[in-house]
């Protein structure tokens, strides 16, 4: 007995000498891949602990998560409003505040809250630019102009913005963003609560289209890096067109500096511009990825309605007609996500997610406006995640709420929409109707009125179409959403806000009916918890028979009433 209470004292002994031995980071001693991209079937999907991940997120306002007296109350708030993921700024002045010192007490709280509440985090990097500006570096560098270079203007003059053209600048950026990776490595790799980070925000230079600090301007009259050049004729058949008509009407040449290889213009200016903010954030997000290689994003400003040239918006950040400066310079970001407020929701997106780049939208709308934006994303685009913006700010308002109703809806049946996503046997509508007088829409944002759309899935046609007055149980709503995803041969599941669904055969060759129509939930499992069984009133779309038939339809379908979401199951059958 003696011997082997010995034994095991000296294995416990071993164990522990060998524990304090390791030098291995926390993620590699567990084999534990860190979260990444990964394409599955026809989707790039983000793999959280080794599973697909939805993002139901939402950003904070921008100085809220400075202070944890501040977010303390609001928490339990965002949790209770079915948020899985939060979007947090890191201040780079807060964390280094002395140069080589390093602070990272609100970064542990905030993983600690967000650990407690079962939520994931993507910290938002504000470093050597916020929304193009420079703000938020740490005032040793402020002070230091002379090192810490700025941009300036055609007179000379320096405007408040980190120039790209200063290896200071990004080396301190690169030293203090690989320091957070670090970190985040060290107290994160297992729990994996910190699943992405997005690097500065909105950058682009305001005013001008292009520096005009020496270093600038001596590179603009360079010969065109001949890493961008061995990337153009690569790609050439697959640029996205902006670049490639740009490049083919100054004469696609492959030698020459940047107005010789794409013509003289604001637009060249902007893709000069583009290649060194991308070029700048590499060096960043390399060092980044060396530390704790986590998925990176960079976010865009969208050129609005009412801007005439580069300059009026940030010339040079990630819009989609700067993506193929971005992707050859720029090889360790991940994603170029547009923070989309304009009204064309499903074009503009579509835009950003041109040559494979997944889809991600760090700010964008709350309410009902939200929620059918992110039915879109996720249904139509297979994106991994939406963002409304500023949320602590909104949970009271009562028009805040249909984004919370889509959450808890899409919650419990998310790896279903990421499976189905994978299977490419999901869709997704989005049905808006013209602006009203009240509308809040900037002159010459274009709003789209789609109020119906068909889709084909299989042997069915469906047609889902925004719903009207009669049959509301509220005021008509300007929008609706569904997302249709097909489980069988005949069978459907539908999630659907303020709009009427009818089937048809694809074929057009006789009639389609509900065989059964189902309404449910799912529970925290992820199964299927059966409610209502529909049919008459509930199911009768038209009562005009003999019209619907000369027409083609059943004359029933599937009613989804007001801004909360319902989610329906239905076995559908043929007859002639």
């Amino acid at each position: 007995m003696k011997q082997r209470v010995l034994m095991s004292a000296l294995a416990a002994l071993a164990a522990i000498v060998l524990s304090g031995c390791a030098s291995e980071p926390a993620a590699q001693q567990s084999n534990i891949q860190p979260p990444h991209l990964e394409k599955r079937g026809n989707v790039t999907q983000l793999i959280v602990n080794g599973e697909p991940y939805l993002a139901l997120a939402g950003e904070l306002a921008g100085s809220s998560a400075t202070s944890g007296i501040y977010m303390a109350e609001y928490w339990d708030a965002i949790k209770e409003a079915g948020f899985n993921t939060l979007l947090a700024t890191v201040y780079w002045e807060q964390i280094e505040p002395e140069e080589g010192k390093f602070d990272f007490t609100r970064v542990d709280d905030m993983i600690k809250n967000a650990r407690e509440r079962d939520m994931k985090l993507v910290f938002l990097w504000f470093a050597s630019w916020k929304n193009g500006v420079t703000s938020h570096i740490p005032l040793w560098m402020k002070e230091n102009c002379e090192k810490y270079q700025l941009a300036q203007t055609k007179e000379g003059k320096p405007i408040s913005i980190l120039t790209t053209f200063c290896q200071a600048n990004w080396e301190a950026d690169a030293k203090a963003f690989a320091a957070l990776s670090n970190h985040i490595e060290e107290v994160d790799a297992e729990e994996q609560t910190v699943i992405m980070i997005q690097i500065e925000n909105e950058m682009g230079l305001h005013g001008h289209t292009r520096d005009y600090h020496p270093a600038a301007v001596e590179a603009f009259n360079a010969p065109v890096p001949q890493k961008l050049i061995d990337y153009l004729v690569a790609n050439k058949d697959n640029l996205i067109p902006e670049t490639k008509d740009a490049w083919m009407k100054a004469g696609g040449k492959t030698e020459g500096n940047w107005e010789e290889i794409f013509g003289k213009g604001d637009y060249t200016d902007e893709l000069f511009m583009a290649w060194h903010y991308a070029s700048y954030i590499e060096h960043v997000a390399s060092a980044g990825k060396e530390a704790y290689p986590l998925p990176y994003f960079v976010n865009a400003w969208l050129v609005q309605p009412e801007d005439k040239h580069p300059g009026n918006y940030p010339s040079g950040g990630p819009q989609a007609q700067n993506h193929e400066m971005w992707r050859a310079a720029a090889p360790h970001v991940d994603i170029l996500s547009p923070d989309i407020y304009l009204a064309d929701f499903p074009g503009i997106l579509k835009r950003y997610m041109r040559g494979g780049n997944p889809g991600f939208i760090p700010e964008s709308k709350a309410g009902h406006p939200g929620a059918a934006n992110a039915a879109f994303a996720f249904g139509e685009m297979g994106a991994i995640g939406y963002s409304p913006m500023g949320i602590e700010r909104q949970l009271a308002r009562e028009d805040f709420k249909p984004i919370s109703w889509f959450y808890y809806a899409v919650e419990n049946m998310s790896d279903k929409i990421l499976q189905h996503q994978a299977d490419g046997t999901i869709r997704g509508i989005w049905l808006k109707e013209a602006d009203g007088p009240n509308s809040t829409n900037k002159v010459g944002d274009y709003s789209p009125v789609i109020t119906q759309q068909e889709i084909v899935m299989g042997n069915f046609k469906i047609i889902v179409t925004l719903n009207t007055p009669r049959r509301m149980r509220d005021a008509p709503l300007p929008q609706g959403y569904a997302m249709v995803m097909q489980d069988g041969e005949k069978d459907f599941t539908i999630l659907g806000s303020n709009v009427n669904v009818t089937f048809l055969p694809a074929d057009g060759e006789g009639f389609v009916g509900l065989g059964r129509s189902v309404e449910g939930t799912y529970n925290d499992n992820g199964e299927w918890v059966p409610s209502r069984w529909l049919n008459g009133d509930d199911v009768q779309l038209r009562y005009d028979i003999l019209q619907a038939i000369d027409e083609g339809f059943s004359s029933q379908g599937l009613y989804f009433n007001g801004a909360q979401p319902q989610i329906v199951k239905v076995r559908l059958y043929n007859y002639n």
